[in-house]
């Protein structure tokens, strides 16, 4: 086809100049975004020694904060492709750093639930604007494939990074200190963004649907929360009726995506198998890995014994890994194929996951190491080419919608994940036989958590105290063990279907204006 106006055509697939220096702006959102999710899991013992929140208040403590960014992720995609994602990013970036200071000085256990949440819908500006900027940012594909791997490496990098950051103000400052890291962070990105960012969004994107808002939050959240429930406690009819309001909301949402001249949502995309091979590999990865992930810092610190500070360092090879393969996942997916990237990255995964099943309290550090080198290095090809097929199966005028989509899958994967596998590990762990004399209400605290366990024996006089720990301990591992033995099988069973579902799935080679 013949374009009217050539100039304008070529002029689109023309470098932007300070693209690198955007992309690095962008990088220290998901960076922020990254840590944030899991520095809260080491301050947890500190907080829970000042706040005295109760069992259920400090589950929601922690759980809170991804329940929201997964139920407003599609959302605030759909509301930067029609605002602008330069625009939604900043001011998300500007609240984020200012709930940030209300979660450090949060002073009940109430305050603190409200400050997370808030925190959720300021992190779910952030990550679905940042990837839909790159695919604006960056018009040659294979630049854009770099990026996207710098964008993954830098999430996975948080990830890990997240844990000796923690570790280290948590042996120096007082637990609010890990949320105020956030606030140098973002204001480098709000001033350096407001310079370097191109604003983009969709020429023509009809209004904010807000029953459609409302709906995917509903729905997600209570799908979320019935799993989470009955994993943890068992079905109820209290759980029953919030997990039919969330299929029904979901259910209703598809529904009006498809009636609405411009839905929040483009559900007709997933009839692309490359975008829904791709959205599924995402979600059940994540939902393998997050067991192993949840679990793995306890069993550094209260089996092995190793200081937060220490058990940070000991995840550092998952982020080596990751970040390493982050980069170079463009270029073998071209070379080989997207199919046999992902899913030789996710059996990358599954096999060292498969090695853990034969963990023990002595497991010497080599062992782990070496796993998750492995793991990070899987996580990082399979979620970097993923990702860029997401991106490049839409127009991008939708990259903020199908870039949420695929943050959802992330979300949703752990949520699931730690509801359905960590239910697991906590039934397992629960079930350990309490040492004859101890006393009941400490048995009861011991049985609660790991970490409760090693209070209760601190108290305990003579031999008692370590024979309640040992076998805390002991079921501990046991847990972990079938943590990791579940997420290699789906691991390894995602592998096999993203062989099939990427089938003949290409990475574009470059970018051609049409004429």
């Amino acid at each position: 086809m013949t374009s009217t106006h050539p100039a304008a055509t070529e002029s689109e697939f023309r470098p932007r100049p300070g693209r690198w220096i955007a992309l690095a702006v962008l990088v220290l959102a998901v960076l922020l975004v990254a840590v944030d999710a899991t520095v809260l899991g080491l301050a947890t013992p500190f907080l829970s020694e000042d706040l005295k929140p109760s069992g259920t208040q400090l589950l929601w403590i922690g759980d809170i904060y991804s329940f929201v960014i997964a139920g407003l992720l599609v959302s605030m995609g759909s509301l930067g492709d029609r605002i602008g994602r330069k625009k939604l990013l900043l001011t998300g970036a500007v609240a984020f750093g200012g709930i940030s200071v209300l979660n450090a000085y949060a002073s009940s256990p109430e305050m603190m639930i409200v400050a997370r949440a808030l925190l959720g819908v300021a992190g779910a500006t952030l990550m679905p604007a940042t990837l839909a900027l790159i695919r604006n940012l960056f018009h040659d594909p294979r630049e854009r494939s770099l990026a996207i791997g710098i964008w993954g490496a830098m999430a996975s990098a948080g990830a890990a990074v997240g844990p000796v950051v923690g570790g280290f103000l948590l042996e120096h400052f007082w637990w609010g200190s890990v949320f105020l890291i956030n606030l140098p962070v973002m204001a480098v990105l709000v001033l350096v963004g407001i310079r370097t960012l191109p604003e983009s969004k969709d020429p023509a994107p009809g209004p904010w649907d807000l029953l459609s808002v409302a709906l995917s939050l509903i729905g997600i959240v209570g799908v979320v929360y019935a799993i989470k429930e009955v994993a943890a406690h068992g079905a109820g009819w209290d759980v029953a009726v919030i997990a039919v309001a969330g299929v029904a909301a979901l259910y209703w949402f598809v529904r009006r995506q498809l009636t609405l001249p411009a839905p929040l949502l483009d559900v007709r995309l997933f009839h692309h198998r490359g975008f829904s091979g791709a959205v599924l590999a995402d979600l059940l990865t994540i939902l393998g890995l997050s067991g192993l992930v949840f679990f793995l810092s306890q069993f550094l610190q209260l089996v092995q014994g190793r200081s937060p500070l220490e058990a940070g360092l000991a995840e550092l090879p998952a982020a080596v890994g990751a970040v390493t393969t982050g980069l170079l996942a463009g270029r073998a997916a071209r070379r080989f194929s997207v199919r046999v990237v992902v899913a030789g990255g996710l059996a990358a995964i599954g096999v060292p996951l498969a090695v853990m099943t034969g963990l023990s309290q002595t497991t010497g550090y080599p062992l782990l190491g070496a796993v998750l080198l492995l793991v990070g290095a899987g996580a990082g090809f399979s979620f970097t080419v993923t990702a860029d097929v997401i991106l490049s199966s839409v127009p991008k005028e939708q990259a903020g919608s199908a870039s949420a989509v695929s943050e959802t899958a992330y979300e949703l994967g752990a949520a699931l994940g730690i509801a359905l596998i960590g239910s697991i590990v906590t039934g397992v762990y629960r079930d350990f036989p309490t040492p004859p004399g101890v006393p009941a209400g400490t048995a009861t605290a011991a049985h609660q958590s790991l970490g409760g366990a090693v209070d209760a024996a601190a108290g305990l006089p003579g031999p008692g105290g370590a024979e309640l720990l040992s076998a805390a301990q002991t079921a501990f591992v046991d847990g972990l063990r079938l943590a990791s033995g579940l997420g290699a099988a789906v691991l390894l069973a995602t592998a096999v279907a993203a062989w099939f579902l990427l089938k003949g799935q290409k990475l574009e080679e470059g970018a051609k204006p049409e004429h």
